[in-house]
């Protein structure tokens, strides 16, 4: 079972996308495990986006994500990292296929309403980045035995 990161940028905020955006994942079959509305500080963008930190855009990219409050999720699901980034589209939404969140929410590069964890090993160092452990709830989704296959679930550990 893996876990996965998903910020909602502030034009996903402003442009009240989030029931859109949220609603998409759990159509998909994913489960929410962690969610909450915060400000960004410079530390944690910082940290964050630490492999574009110097560059000379990365103080337009701190001033964007914050400019309004960010709705961080958890996610969760068999190959959730995959599946997530599928439904999300490529980073430049004027590209990004009819479907994903990006090709239908989104023109820009930088405003393309969402984040999401491109690896295991991104998603291992950005979810506790985001939130601590008492902040991600276990539960029971009823639902995954009419998402998932059994070998599926055995693997999943559920």
């Amino acid at each position: 079972m893996q876990r996965t990161l998903v910020l909602l940028k502030p034009d996903a905020v402003q442009r009240g996308l989030i029931g859109e955006i949220t609603g998409r994942f759990e159509r998909k079959g994913l489960k929410l495990i962690g969610l909450k509305m915060m400000t960004l500080s410079e530390a944690l963008l910082r940290e964050h986006y630490a492999h574009i930190a110097d560059k000379p855009f990365f103080p337009g990219v701190a001033s964007f994500m914050k400019s309004s409050p960010v709705v961080a999720m958890c996610w969760e699901g068999y190959k959730a990292i995959d599946a997530v980034r599928l439904i999300t589209g490529i980073t430049n939404a004027r590209e990004a296929d009819a479907g994903t969140i990006r090709g239908d929410l989104a023109m820009s590069i930088s405003c393309n309403v969402i984040h999401a964890s491109d690896s295991e090993e991104t998603a291992l160092k950005e979810v506790p980045r985001f939130f601590k452990a008492d902040e991600l709830y276990h539960y029971s989704k009823s639902e995954w035995e009419h998402v998932y296959n059994e070998e599926e679930l055995e693997e999943m550990g559920v």
